[in-house]
Protein backbone atom coordinates (compact mmCIF):
# COMPACT_ATOMS: atom_id res chain seq x y z
CA UNK A 1 0.00 0.00 0.00
CA UNK A 2 2.96 2.31 0.63
CA UNK A 3 4.62 2.17 -2.32
CA UNK A 4 0.92 2.44 -4.26
CA UNK A 5 1.11 5.61 -2.60
CA UNK A 6 4.66 6.54 -3.45
CA UNK A 7 3.89 5.93 -7.37
CA UNK A 8 0.32 7.72 -7.39
CA UNK A 9 2.68 10.99 -5.63
CA UNK A 10 5.36 10.80 -8.22
CA UNK A 11 2.75 10.56 -10.79
CA UNK A 12 1.31 13.78 -9.69
CA UNK A 13 4.32 15.43 -10.17
CA UNK A 14 4.87 14.86 -13.49
CA UNK A 15 1.82 15.50 -14.93
CA UNK A 16 -0.62 18.92 -15.19
CA UNK A 17 -3.50 19.74 -12.38
CA UNK A 18 -6.19 18.85 -15.17
CA UNK A 19 -4.60 15.33 -15.48
CA UNK A 20 -3.85 14.70 -11.81
CA UNK A 21 -7.73 15.65 -11.27
CA UNK A 22 -8.98 13.37 -13.56
CA UNK A 23 -6.72 10.43 -12.13
CA UNK A 24 -7.77 11.55 -8.56
CA UNK A 25 -11.58 11.15 -9.51
CA UNK A 26 -11.47 8.08 -11.53
CA UNK A 27 -9.47 6.59 -8.98
CA UNK A 28 -11.97 7.67 -6.10
CA UNK A 29 -14.78 6.57 -8.12
CA UNK A 30 -13.02 2.90 -8.47
CA UNK A 31 -12.51 2.88 -4.63
CA UNK A 32 -16.53 3.18 -4.12
CA UNK A 33 -17.40 0.65 -6.58
CA UNK A 34 -15.15 -1.93 -5.38
CA UNK A 35 -16.38 -0.58 -1.34
CA UNK A 36 -20.00 -1.12 -2.95
CA UNK A 37 -19.05 -4.76 -3.66
CA UNK A 38 -17.57 -5.67 -1.00
CA UNK A 39 -19.80 -4.36 1.30
CA UNK A 40 -23.19 -5.65 -0.77
CA UNK A 41 -21.16 -9.36 0.33
CA UNK A 42 -21.62 -8.68 3.75
CA UNK A 43 -25.45 -9.90 4.85
CA UNK A 44 -26.95 -6.46 7.64
CA UNK A 45 -24.20 -4.33 7.41
CA UNK A 46 -25.19 -2.31 4.37
CA UNK A 47 -26.36 1.71 4.47
CA UNK A 48 -28.13 1.32 1.10
CA UNK A 49 -30.39 -1.95 2.29
CA UNK A 50 -31.02 -0.13 5.77
CA UNK A 51 -32.57 3.32 3.58
CA UNK A 52 -34.55 1.55 0.99
CA UNK A 53 -36.20 -0.46 4.30
CA UNK A 54 -36.83 3.09 5.66
CA UNK A 55 -40.17 4.39 5.32
CA UNK A 56 -40.27 7.28 2.45
CA UNK A 57 -41.98 9.61 4.99
CA UNK A 58 -38.99 8.92 7.58
CA UNK A 59 -36.39 11.71 8.53
CA UNK A 60 -33.65 8.85 7.09
CA UNK A 61 -35.63 8.99 3.73
CA UNK A 62 -35.96 12.31 3.58
CA UNK A 63 -32.29 13.05 3.81
CA UNK A 64 -31.08 10.61 1.52
CA UNK A 65 -33.79 12.39 -1.15
CA UNK A 66 -31.64 15.91 -0.50
CA UNK A 67 -28.32 13.94 -0.90
CA UNK A 68 -29.43 12.80 -4.31
CA UNK A 69 -30.69 15.89 -5.14
CA UNK A 70 -27.11 17.78 -4.19
CA UNK A 71 -25.35 15.09 -6.48
CA UNK A 72 -27.50 15.97 -9.48
CA UNK A 73 -27.36 19.70 -8.56
CA UNK A 74 -23.23 19.65 -9.05
CA UNK A 75 -22.12 22.31 -11.46
CA UNK A 76 -22.26 21.27 -15.10
CA UNK A 77 -20.52 23.59 -16.81
CA UNK A 78 -17.91 21.26 -17.82
CA UNK A 79 -20.49 18.53 -18.67
CA UNK A 80 -19.17 17.71 -21.88
CA UNK A 81 -15.70 16.55 -20.72
CA UNK A 82 -14.91 12.63 -20.03
CA UNK A 83 -14.83 12.95 -16.54
CA UNK A 84 -17.91 15.04 -16.03
CA UNK A 85 -19.75 12.67 -17.60
CA UNK A 86 -18.34 9.85 -15.27
CA UNK A 87 -19.89 11.76 -12.67
CA UNK A 88 -22.90 12.40 -14.17
CA UNK A 89 -23.71 8.72 -14.66
CA UNK A 90 -22.61 8.01 -11.12
CA UNK A 91 -24.99 10.36 -9.89
CA UNK A 92 -27.74 9.13 -12.32
CA UNK A 93 -27.88 5.64 -10.93
CA UNK A 94 -27.33 6.96 -7.35
CA UNK A 95 -30.62 8.82 -8.03
CA UNK A 96 -32.47 6.45 -9.82
CA UNK A 97 -31.75 2.98 -9.25
CA UNK A 98 -32.85 2.63 -5.49
CA UNK A 99 -36.38 4.20 -6.41
CA UNK A 100 -37.10 1.97 -9.80
CA UNK A 101 -36.40 -1.30 -9.27
CA UNK A 102 -36.08 -3.33 -12.15
CA UNK A 103 -39.60 -5.56 -13.35
CA UNK A 104 -37.99 -9.05 -12.38
CA UNK A 105 -36.97 -7.35 -8.98
CA UNK A 106 -40.48 -5.60 -8.37
CA UNK A 107 -41.68 -9.24 -8.75
CA UNK A 108 -39.31 -11.13 -6.64
CA UNK A 109 -40.20 -8.73 -3.81
CA UNK A 110 -43.55 -9.05 -4.02
CA UNK A 111 -43.25 -12.98 -4.14
CA UNK A 112 -41.20 -12.28 -0.64
CA UNK A 113 -44.34 -11.06 0.91
CA UNK A 114 -46.49 -14.24 0.37
CA UNK A 115 -47.31 -16.14 3.07
CA UNK A 116 -49.45 -19.56 4.19
CA UNK A 117 -52.72 -18.84 4.85
CA UNK A 118 -54.11 -17.17 8.55
CA UNK A 119 -56.92 -18.78 9.71
CA UNK A 120 -59.38 -16.77 11.40
CA UNK A 121 -58.14 -17.69 14.70
CA UNK A 122 -54.77 -16.48 14.13
CA UNK A 123 -55.81 -13.16 12.66
CA UNK A 124 -57.54 -12.61 16.09
CA UNK A 125 -54.35 -13.08 17.71
CA UNK A 126 -52.30 -11.23 15.18
CA UNK A 127 -54.94 -8.40 16.10
CA UNK A 128 -54.65 -8.31 19.68
CA UNK A 129 -50.88 -8.25 19.22
CA UNK A 130 -50.99 -5.27 17.02
CA UNK A 131 -52.39 -2.62 19.30
CA UNK A 132 -53.25 -1.54 22.54
CA UNK A 133 -49.81 0.39 23.09
CA UNK A 134 -48.96 4.03 23.11
CA UNK A 135 -49.93 7.22 20.77
CA UNK A 136 -48.04 7.41 18.17
CA UNK A 137 -44.31 8.98 18.50
CA UNK A 138 -44.06 12.53 17.63
CA UNK A 139 -41.53 14.74 16.14
CA UNK A 140 -42.78 17.19 18.24
CA UNK A 141 -44.26 17.24 21.87
CA UNK A 142 -47.80 16.24 21.90
CA UNK A 143 -50.67 18.47 20.89
CA UNK A 144 -53.87 19.11 22.63
CA UNK A 145 -55.59 16.78 20.43
CA UNK A 146 -52.88 14.03 21.11
CA UNK A 147 -53.55 14.59 25.07
CA UNK A 148 -57.20 14.30 24.33
CA UNK A 149 -56.35 10.70 22.28
CA UNK A 150 -54.60 9.43 25.42
CA UNK A 151 -57.29 10.49 28.07
CA UNK A 152 -59.45 8.77 25.21
CA UNK A 153 -57.73 5.35 25.11
CA UNK A 154 -57.68 5.14 29.28
CA UNK A 155 -61.54 5.20 29.08
CA UNK A 156 -62.04 2.54 26.79
CA UNK A 157 -59.61 0.44 28.28
CA UNK A 158 -61.87 0.86 31.23
CA UNK A 159 -64.76 0.65 29.94
CA UNK A 160 -67.97 -0.19 32.27
CA UNK A 161 -69.44 -3.81 31.28
CA UNK A 162 -72.03 -3.81 28.95
CA UNK A 163 -74.48 -7.01 29.81
CA UNK A 164 -77.96 -6.47 27.77
CA UNK A 165 -78.09 -3.61 25.52
CA UNK A 166 -81.78 -3.11 23.94
CA UNK A 167 -79.37 -1.17 20.70
CA UNK A 168 -76.80 -3.38 19.63
CA UNK A 169 -76.38 -7.10 18.96
CA UNK A 170 -73.45 -7.90 21.56
CA UNK A 171 -72.42 -11.86 19.84
CA UNK A 172 -71.66 -9.82 16.52
CA UNK A 173 -68.97 -7.43 18.53
CA UNK A 174 -65.37 -8.67 19.76
CA UNK A 175 -65.81 -6.70 22.95
CA UNK A 176 -69.57 -4.68 23.03
CA UNK A 177 -68.76 -3.06 26.18
CA UNK A 178 -65.29 -1.67 24.69
CA UNK A 179 -67.45 -0.38 20.93
CA UNK A 180 -70.19 1.32 22.57
CA UNK A 181 -67.78 3.43 24.95
CA UNK A 182 -65.40 3.90 21.92
CA UNK A 183 -68.36 4.99 19.62
CA UNK A 184 -69.68 7.14 22.09
CA UNK A 185 -66.49 9.02 22.95
CA UNK A 186 -66.03 9.32 19.31
CA UNK A 187 -69.13 10.89 18.64
CA UNK A 188 -68.41 13.17 21.32
CA UNK A 189 -64.88 13.77 20.37
CA UNK A 190 -63.28 13.00 17.37
CA UNK A 191 -62.76 15.76 15.00
CA UNK A 192 -61.57 15.44 11.42
CA UNK A 193 -59.84 17.67 9.03
CA UNK A 194 -60.45 17.71 5.44
CA UNK A 195 -57.37 18.92 3.49
CA UNK A 196 -58.79 21.00 0.54
CA UNK A 197 -55.92 20.30 -1.85
CA UNK A 198 -56.05 18.44 -5.12
CA UNK A 199 -57.69 19.13 -7.45
CA UNK A 200 -61.22 17.54 -9.18
CA UNK A 201 -62.26 14.98 -10.34
CA UNK A 202 -59.73 12.97 -8.65
CA UNK A 203 -60.18 14.71 -5.18
CA UNK A 204 -63.34 15.97 -3.57
CA UNK A 205 -65.62 14.32 -5.99
CA UNK A 206 -67.13 10.82 -4.64
CA UNK A 207 -68.68 8.11 -6.95
CA UNK A 208 -71.58 6.81 -5.45
CA UNK A 209 -72.36 3.61 -7.64
CA UNK A 210 -70.47 0.34 -8.50
CA UNK A 211 -68.72 -1.85 -6.67
CA UNK A 212 -66.10 0.65 -5.45
CA UNK A 213 -68.61 3.23 -4.03
CA UNK A 214 -67.92 2.57 -0.76
CA UNK A 215 -65.07 5.28 -0.35
CA UNK A 216 -67.81 7.89 -2.48
CA UNK A 217 -70.23 7.18 0.10
CA UNK A 218 -67.61 7.37 2.87
CA UNK A 219 -66.77 11.12 1.21
CA UNK A 220 -69.83 12.63 0.71
CA UNK A 221 -70.79 12.37 4.55
CA UNK A 222 -68.15 13.14 6.11
CA UNK A 223 -67.71 16.78 3.74
CA UNK A 224 -71.42 17.13 4.66
CA UNK A 225 -70.95 16.35 8.48
CA UNK A 226 -71.56 19.07 10.79
CA UNK A 227 -69.96 16.84 13.73
CA UNK A 228 -67.17 15.68 12.77
CA UNK A 229 -65.53 18.11 10.63
CA UNK A 230 -63.25 20.95 11.75
CA UNK A 231 -61.86 24.01 9.91
CA UNK A 232 -59.18 24.66 12.03
CA UNK A 233 -56.48 21.76 11.32
CA UNK A 234 -54.89 22.15 14.86
CA UNK A 235 -58.06 21.00 16.48
CA UNK A 236 -58.05 17.73 14.33
CA UNK A 237 -57.19 13.92 15.48
CA UNK A 238 -56.91 12.94 11.81
CA UNK A 239 -56.80 14.39 8.99
CA UNK A 240 -58.75 13.26 5.63
CA UNK A 241 -57.01 13.18 2.00
CA UNK A 242 -59.86 12.89 -0.17
CA UNK A 243 -59.10 11.19 -3.50
CA UNK A 244 -61.20 8.98 -5.49
CA UNK A 245 -59.15 5.62 -6.05
CA UNK A 246 -60.92 4.54 -9.20
CA UNK A 247 -61.39 8.01 -11.01
CA UNK A 248 -57.71 8.19 -10.01
CA UNK A 249 -56.62 4.89 -12.19
CA UNK A 250 -59.02 6.24 -14.81
CA UNK A 251 -57.32 9.30 -15.43
CA UNK A 252 -54.06 7.33 -15.94
CA UNK A 253 -55.21 4.35 -17.01
CA UNK A 254 -53.31 3.07 -20.44
CA UNK A 255 -55.32 0.32 -21.88
CA UNK A 256 -52.41 -3.20 -21.48
CA UNK A 257 -49.96 -1.07 -19.45
CA UNK A 258 -50.00 -2.10 -15.70
CA UNK A 259 -47.34 0.31 -14.83
CA UNK A 260 -48.05 2.53 -11.89
CA UNK A 261 -45.20 5.10 -11.88
CA UNK A 262 -47.46 7.35 -13.04
CA UNK A 263 -50.08 7.21 -10.23
CA UNK A 264 -47.57 6.53 -7.18
CA UNK A 265 -45.44 9.55 -9.07
CA UNK A 266 -49.07 11.77 -8.96
CA UNK A 267 -49.55 11.05 -4.80
CA UNK A 268 -46.37 11.74 -4.12
CA UNK A 269 -46.63 15.14 -5.39
CA UNK A 270 -49.59 15.36 -3.44
CA UNK A 271 -48.13 14.27 -0.41
CA UNK A 272 -45.23 17.23 -0.99
CA UNK A 273 -47.98 19.46 -1.36
CA UNK A 274 -49.93 19.12 1.95
CA UNK A 275 -46.24 18.48 3.72
CA UNK A 276 -44.78 21.90 2.23
CA UNK A 277 -47.83 24.19 3.20
CA UNK A 278 -49.09 22.36 6.15
CA UNK A 279 -46.82 21.21 9.56
CA UNK A 280 -49.37 17.76 10.48
CA UNK A 281 -48.16 15.17 8.02
CA UNK A 282 -44.51 15.85 9.06
CA UNK A 283 -45.18 16.22 12.55
CA UNK A 284 -46.28 12.71 12.92
CA UNK A 285 -45.14 10.90 9.73
CA UNK A 286 -48.71 10.93 8.31
CA UNK A 287 -49.85 8.62 11.41
CA UNK A 288 -52.85 10.83 12.26
CA UNK A 289 -53.48 10.74 8.33
CA UNK A 290 -55.89 8.32 6.76
CA UNK A 291 -57.47 7.05 2.85
CA UNK A 292 -60.67 5.80 2.19
CA UNK A 293 -59.81 3.82 -1.10
CA UNK A 294 -61.25 0.44 -2.45
CA UNK A 295 -60.02 -0.18 -6.33
CA UNK A 296 -57.45 -3.42 -6.06
CA UNK A 297 -54.26 -2.22 -6.68
CA UNK A 298 -54.57 1.04 -3.96
CA UNK A 299 -52.26 -0.55 -1.05
CA UNK A 300 -49.22 -0.46 -4.33
CA UNK A 301 -49.82 3.28 -5.38
CA UNK A 302 -50.05 4.05 -1.31
CA UNK A 303 -47.01 1.93 0.08
CA UNK A 304 -44.25 4.51 -1.22
CA UNK A 305 -45.98 7.98 -0.45
CA UNK A 306 -48.80 6.80 2.49
CA UNK A 307 -47.66 4.00 3.75
CA UNK A 308 -47.74 5.68 7.79
CA UNK A 309 -50.81 6.44 6.99
CA UNK A 310 -54.34 4.85 7.95
CA UNK A 311 -55.81 3.36 4.83
CA UNK A 312 -59.29 1.89 5.07
CA UNK A 313 -58.70 -0.17 1.49
CA UNK A 314 -61.36 -3.21 0.28
CA UNK A 315 -57.72 -5.36 -1.07
CA UNK A 316 -57.61 -6.08 2.55
CA UNK A 317 -54.52 -8.57 1.97
CA UNK A 318 -52.16 -9.70 5.04
CA UNK A 319 -49.49 -10.88 1.99
CA UNK A 320 -49.62 -7.87 0.60
CA UNK A 321 -49.14 -4.39 2.35
CA UNK A 322 -52.18 -4.85 4.71
CA UNK A 323 -51.50 -3.76 7.98
CA UNK A 324 -53.28 -4.94 11.06
CA UNK A 325 -53.69 -2.54 13.90
CA UNK A 326 -53.31 0.11 11.82
CA UNK A 327 -55.15 -0.29 8.36
CA UNK A 328 -58.85 -0.67 7.99
CA UNK A 329 -60.59 -3.47 6.01
CA UNK A 330 -63.31 -1.51 4.04
CA UNK A 331 -66.15 -3.33 1.97
CA UNK A 332 -66.95 -3.86 -1.38
CA UNK A 333 -70.45 -2.59 -1.62
CA UNK A 334 -72.20 -2.34 -4.58
CA UNK A 335 -74.62 0.09 -4.82
CA UNK A 336 -76.42 0.34 -7.81
CA UNK A 337 -79.59 3.03 -6.62
CA UNK A 338 -77.85 6.78 -5.72
CA UNK A 339 -81.61 7.98 -4.01
CA UNK A 340 -82.35 4.81 -2.31
CA UNK A 341 -78.92 2.90 -1.60
CA UNK A 342 -80.79 0.29 0.57
CA UNK A 343 -83.57 -1.01 -2.32
CA UNK A 344 -84.18 -4.52 -2.35
CA UNK A 345 -82.12 -5.62 0.83
CA UNK A 346 -83.52 -8.23 3.11
CA UNK A 347 -83.94 -12.19 2.13
CA UNK A 348 -86.18 -15.33 3.65
CA UNK A 349 -86.00 -17.47 6.94
CA UNK A 350 -84.20 -20.06 7.44
CA UNK A 351 -87.26 -22.35 6.61
CA UNK A 352 -87.74 -20.90 2.99
CA UNK A 353 -84.02 -21.36 2.17
CA UNK A 354 -84.12 -24.41 0.45
CA UNK A 355 -81.01 -24.36 -1.44
CA UNK A 356 -77.49 -25.22 1.10
CA UNK A 357 -75.14 -23.41 -1.58
CA UNK A 358 -75.31 -20.70 -4.34
CA UNK A 359 -72.03 -18.68 -5.88
CA UNK A 360 -72.92 -17.26 -9.91
CA UNK A 361 -69.95 -15.09 -10.88
CA UNK A 362 -66.97 -14.07 -13.67
CA UNK A 363 -64.01 -16.32 -13.58
CA UNK A 364 -61.82 -13.60 -12.26
CA UNK A 365 -58.86 -14.88 -10.70
CA UNK A 366 -57.72 -18.62 -9.77
CA UNK A 367 -60.38 -19.80 -7.16
CA UNK A 368 -63.45 -19.51 -8.88
CA UNK A 369 -62.34 -21.77 -12.10
CA UNK A 370 -61.13 -24.43 -8.83
CA UNK A 371 -64.96 -24.06 -7.45
CA UNK A 372 -66.48 -24.41 -10.95
CA UNK A 373 -64.22 -27.61 -11.33
CA UNK A 374 -65.17 -29.21 -8.28
CA UNK A 375 -68.95 -28.15 -7.83
CA UNK A 376 -70.67 -26.68 -11.30
CA UNK A 377 -73.07 -29.23 -11.95
CA UNK A 378 -72.09 -31.71 -9.63
CA UNK A 379 -74.06 -31.53 -6.92
CA UNK A 380 -78.44 -30.41 -6.91
CA UNK A 381 -77.57 -28.65 -3.73
CA UNK A 382 -74.74 -26.53 -4.74
CA UNK A 383 -76.52 -24.23 -7.03
CA UNK A 384 -72.55 -23.18 -8.44
CA UNK A 385 -72.52 -21.45 -11.95
CA UNK A 386 -70.53 -18.84 -13.93
CA UNK A 387 -72.14 -15.36 -14.94
CA UNK A 388 -75.61 -15.83 -15.16
CA UNK A 389 -77.70 -15.75 -18.31
CA UNK A 390 -78.06 -11.87 -19.32
CA UNK A 391 -81.89 -11.24 -19.38
CA UNK A 392 -83.81 -7.60 -20.54
CA UNK A 393 -85.87 -5.88 -18.16
CA UNK A 394 -83.18 -6.42 -14.98
CA UNK A 395 -83.88 -10.10 -14.84
CA UNK A 396 -80.29 -11.03 -13.93
CA UNK A 397 -80.15 -9.04 -11.07
CA UNK A 398 -83.45 -10.60 -9.74
CA UNK A 399 -82.37 -13.88 -10.67
CA UNK A 400 -79.17 -13.19 -8.83
CA UNK A 401 -80.92 -11.72 -5.56
CA UNK A 402 -83.81 -14.58 -5.69
CA UNK A 403 -80.63 -16.71 -5.72
CA UNK A 404 -79.16 -15.03 -2.90
CA UNK A 405 -82.42 -14.77 -0.99
CA UNK A 406 -83.04 -18.53 -1.23
CA UNK A 407 -79.93 -20.02 0.09
CA UNK A 408 -78.93 -20.80 3.38
CA UNK A 409 -74.50 -19.69 2.62
CA UNK A 410 -73.80 -17.65 0.16
CA UNK A 411 -70.47 -18.58 -1.14
CA UNK A 412 -67.90 -15.33 -1.67
CA UNK A 413 -64.67 -16.72 -3.51
CA UNK A 414 -61.70 -14.24 -4.24
CA UNK A 415 -61.59 -12.52 -7.69
CA UNK A 416 -58.37 -11.41 -8.71
CA UNK A 417 -58.11 -10.15 -5.48
CA UNK A 418 -59.04 -10.82 -1.78
CA UNK A 419 -62.01 -8.91 -1.50
CA UNK A 420 -65.45 -9.35 -3.47
CA UNK A 421 -68.58 -7.49 -3.24
CA UNK A 422 -71.25 -10.77 -2.80
CA UNK A 423 -69.73 -10.17 1.37
CA UNK A 424 -71.50 -7.32 1.31
CA UNK A 425 -74.46 -8.94 -1.18
CA UNK A 426 -74.83 -11.90 1.36
CA UNK A 427 -75.20 -9.56 4.34
CA UNK A 428 -78.09 -7.82 2.51
CA UNK A 429 -79.75 -10.54 1.33
CA UNK A 430 -79.54 -12.16 4.58
CA UNK A 431 -77.35 -14.86 3.56
CA UNK A 432 -74.67 -16.02 5.57
CA UNK A 433 -70.97 -15.38 3.78
CA UNK A 434 -68.55 -18.33 2.92
CA UNK A 435 -65.45 -16.49 2.57
CA UNK A 436 -63.03 -18.47 0.55
CA UNK A 437 -59.75 -16.13 0.47
CA UNK A 438 -56.56 -16.84 2.38
CA UNK A 439 -55.30 -14.06 4.07
CA UNK A 440 -58.18 -11.69 3.68
CA UNK A 441 -59.21 -9.54 6.22
CA UNK A 442 -63.09 -9.38 6.87
CA UNK A 443 -64.07 -5.63 6.96
CA UNK A 444 -64.29 -3.39 10.16
CA UNK A 445 -62.32 -6.83 11.45
CA UNK A 446 -61.22 -4.44 14.68
CA UNK A 447 -64.49 -4.49 16.05
CA UNK A 448 -66.43 -6.96 14.31
CA UNK A 449 -66.81 -10.48 15.31
CA UNK A 450 -66.88 -12.69 11.88
CA UNK A 451 -67.06 -16.31 13.49
CA UNK A 452 -70.92 -15.31 14.71
CA UNK A 453 -71.96 -14.60 11.56
CA UNK A 454 -69.58 -16.35 8.66
CA UNK A 455 -67.89 -19.13 7.47
CA UNK A 456 -64.25 -18.82 6.50
CA UNK A 457 -63.30 -21.57 4.12
CA UNK A 458 -59.61 -22.18 3.25
CA UNK A 459 -58.62 -22.24 -0.87
CA UNK A 460 -57.37 -25.95 -0.54
CA UNK A 461 -60.96 -26.56 1.33
CA UNK A 462 -62.67 -26.15 -1.78
CA UNK A 463 -63.43 -30.44 -2.57
CA UNK A 464 -64.75 -30.33 1.02
CA UNK A 465 -67.08 -27.28 0.74
CA UNK A 466 -70.15 -29.47 0.91
CA UNK A 467 -69.06 -31.54 3.63
CA UNK A 468 -68.18 -28.85 5.84
CA UNK A 469 -71.44 -26.97 5.26
CA UNK A 470 -73.21 -30.13 6.15
CA UNK A 471 -71.39 -30.36 9.41
CA UNK A 472 -72.31 -27.36 10.76
CA UNK A 473 -75.39 -28.10 13.02
CA UNK A 474 -78.91 -26.33 12.80
CA UNK A 475 -78.49 -24.40 16.11
CA UNK A 476 -75.39 -23.12 15.00
CA UNK A 477 -76.46 -22.58 11.28
CA UNK A 478 -79.83 -20.52 13.05
CA UNK A 479 -77.39 -18.32 14.74
CA UNK A 480 -75.59 -17.22 11.79
CA UNK A 481 -78.08 -16.43 10.10
CA UNK A 482 -79.67 -14.08 13.24
CA UNK A 483 -75.94 -13.04 13.39
CA UNK A 484 -76.26 -11.75 9.69
CA UNK A 485 -79.47 -9.81 10.30
CA UNK A 486 -78.44 -7.89 13.29
CA UNK A 487 -75.38 -6.94 11.41
CA UNK A 488 -76.55 -6.43 8.40
CA UNK A 489 -77.46 -2.42 9.77
CA UNK A 490 -73.83 -1.61 9.76
CA UNK A 491 -73.25 -3.05 6.08
CA UNK A 492 -75.82 0.11 4.96
CA UNK A 493 -75.30 3.13 2.80
CA UNK A 494 -77.95 5.61 4.00
CA UNK A 495 -79.08 9.19 2.31
CA UNK A 496 -78.64 10.74 5.25
CA UNK A 497 -76.18 8.86 8.05
CA UNK A 498 -77.93 6.99 10.71
CA UNK A 499 -76.11 5.67 13.60
CA UNK A 500 -74.30 2.97 13.77
CA UNK A 501 -74.45 2.30 9.89
CA UNK A 502 -71.70 1.84 7.54
CA UNK A 503 -70.02 5.54 7.68
CA UNK A 504 -70.08 5.69 11.24
CA UNK A 505 -68.66 2.09 11.32
CA UNK A 506 -65.75 3.04 9.19
CA UNK A 507 -65.45 6.20 10.49
CA UNK A 508 -65.24 4.54 14.01
CA UNK A 509 -62.80 1.86 12.93
CA UNK A 510 -60.59 4.60 11.92
CA UNK A 511 -60.96 6.50 15.24
CA UNK A 512 -59.70 3.28 17.50
CA UNK A 513 -57.35 2.26 15.04
CA UNK A 514 -55.74 5.77 15.54
CA UNK A 515 -56.14 5.62 19.22
CA UNK A 516 -54.97 2.15 19.85
CA UNK A 517 -52.17 2.26 17.33
CA UNK A 518 -48.82 0.87 17.45
CA UNK A 519 -45.70 2.77 16.02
Amino acid sequence: MLSFYKYISQFQKLCGPGIRRAVSVMILIALIVLGLQNSSQSRGNSVLDELEKTNPSSPVSLESEKTREIVLSVDRKNSTSPIHQVENRVASIVAVTPRNPAPAEKAKAKRKKRMPAKTIQEMNQMLLSSGLSSLSVLTQGPSASDLQILEVKAQIMNAPVVENDLDLYSPVFRNISMFKRSYELMEKTLKVYIYKEGKKPIFHSPQLTGIYSSEGWFMKHLAASRRFLVDDPSMAHLFYMPFSSSILRFEFYIPGDHNHDRVIAYLKNYVATIAAKHPFWNRTGGADHFFVACHDWVPDVTAQTMANAIGAICNADLAADFVMGKDVSLPETNVRSIENPVRGIGGRTAKRRPILAFFAGRMHGYVRPLLLQHWENKDPDMKVFGPLPKGGGGKKMTSYAEYMRSSRYCICPRGNDVNSPRVAEAIFYECVPVIISNNFVPPLFEVLNWEAFSVVVAEEDIPRLKEILLSIPEKKYLALQTGVKKVQRHFLWHLKPERYDLFHMILHSLWLNRVLRRR
